[in-house]
């Protein structure tokens, strides 16, 4: 213990110059948050048992801390809305599987509702956490920038915690609380949910209402409008959860979320407990199923998010598209006139004279002839068909 003590004028010295060096933040407001990250740190430090072990508490200190500026400094440096939807798309890749009413078969919009609704509730579970674990008065709310990075950095890690179960197993908090919301929704709530998303509902005692929430929610969205890029982004991960979903391939589905996190192999490995060889199974069958969704399932919602839809010439540059071009039959090239007219696949099939089926596979190559053309600028030195695979994993 005594270790520890003499660690925490040092703890609270590095947060402390750090954040003033590395924001706009006044002095004040970077002593507070320096100060209940080092009590937060010391806290960890001295209750578990395996970093009292390891005999390094000091070195795990300096971790621990660097770790939480690393964080703080993401959510601060994106700002209060994009900062807003990169947590919420962050929790939503993790509990999308789990919020499914066992009742009844939800709708895709009404699913989305259900983990708007339990991600808001959330998020003020998380803010009392902060509260009490800061010991902070009921009545605080995050107001500055720096407060609310912190805040929303706390979230994910309070999120992300292992809660120990019965049989030597664990699981994240919040996979726990989505499992027992989703069980607790009573079949018509579904029609509620729609109700309210319509506007439609008059229940004032919702959570979502309370006034500390509504004070948060103001801060996290008041500053800025959406970016469209990270709408996108939390778009086309909430469909592609469903493509996989819809396909019954739920192992996909906890690879994928565990991507999102960012983990090395072997953490992935461990969690889904898999060998080298079955995650590489998985991950190829994910790749499959990746490539499906983005050049036909959606793929105009894709080639929009990476910026190479129709109206930009599928990303090519003026002399790759000319090349591109040159290659296609006329029926493949009537196909592509047709495309950029915004005709519809139906009227595309009869104009062509030929099944909706055959229009979608001829689509399906010319996107693909398309990507490996990008793909090849990549190996010369650009972004390459698994940089973009990569994007929509990140």
């Amino acid at each position: 213990m005594g270790d520890i003590c003499q660690s925490v004028e040092a703890i609270f010295q590095l947060l402390f110059d750090e954040l003033k060096l590395s924001t706009n933040a006044s002095e004040q407001n970077c002593k507070d948050v320096a100060d209940r990250l080092s009590k937060e740190i010391i806290r960890i430090c001295s209750e578990s048992k395996r970093i009292q072990a390891s005999g390094e508490v000091d070195s795990w200190a300096m971790v621990l801390a660097k770790h939480r500026l690393q964080q703080c400094f993401h959510y601060f440096k994106l700002g209060s809305v994009r900062g807003r939807v990169e947590l919420h798309s962050t929790l939503s890749a993790v509990v999308y599987r789990y919020i499914t009413p066992p009742q009844t078969q939800s709708s895709y919009q009404a699913r989305l509702t259900l983990i708007e609704d339990f991600l808001q509730g959330f998020y003020m579970e998380a803010l009392n956490a902060f509260r009490r674990e800061n010991q902070l008065p009921p009545t605080y709310q995050p107001r500055t920038l720096l407060e609310l990075a912190e805040y929303m950095a706390f979230t994910e890690r309070y999120g992300k915690r292992r809660i120990p179960l019965p049989g030597n197993r664990n699981q994240q908090l919040i996979i726990l609380r989505a499992q027992t919301f989703s069980q607790q929704q009573p079949a018509e709530t579904l029609v509620d949910m729609e109700r309210a998303a319509e506007g439609m509902s008059g229940d004032t005692d919702n959570q979502w209402n309370t006034a500390s929430m509504q004070q948060v929610r103001e801060q996290m969205v008041a500053q800025e409008p959406e970016p469209t890029e990270d709408s996108l982004r939390h778009t086309v991960i909430t469909e592609l959860m469903a493509y996989l979903t819809e396909r019954k391939q739920d192992d996909c589905v906890d690879y994928f979320a565990l991507r999102l996190k960012d983990l090395p192999t072997n953490e992935i490995e461990a969690i889904l407990q898999l060998t080298p060889r079955e995650r590489d199974y998985l991950q190829q069958r994910f790749k499959y199923h990746l490539i499906r969704f983005a050049l036909s399932h959606r793929w105009e919602l894709v080639h929009q998010w990476l910026e190479a839809d129709l109206d930009r010439n599928l990303g090519l540059t003026p002399q790759q598209w000319q090349s591109f071009q040159s290659q296609l039959d006329p029926q493949q090239l009537r196909l592509l006139q047709l495309k950029q007219s915004k005709m519809a696949d139906t009227a595309i099939a009869q104009t062509l004279n030929c099944t909706l089926t055959q229009v979608r596979k001829q689509w399906f190559k010319l996107l693909e002839q398309a990507w490996e053309i990008r793909n090849y600028l990549v190996s010369e030195g650009s972004a390459s068909m698994s940089g973009e695979s990569a994007s929509i994993d990140e």
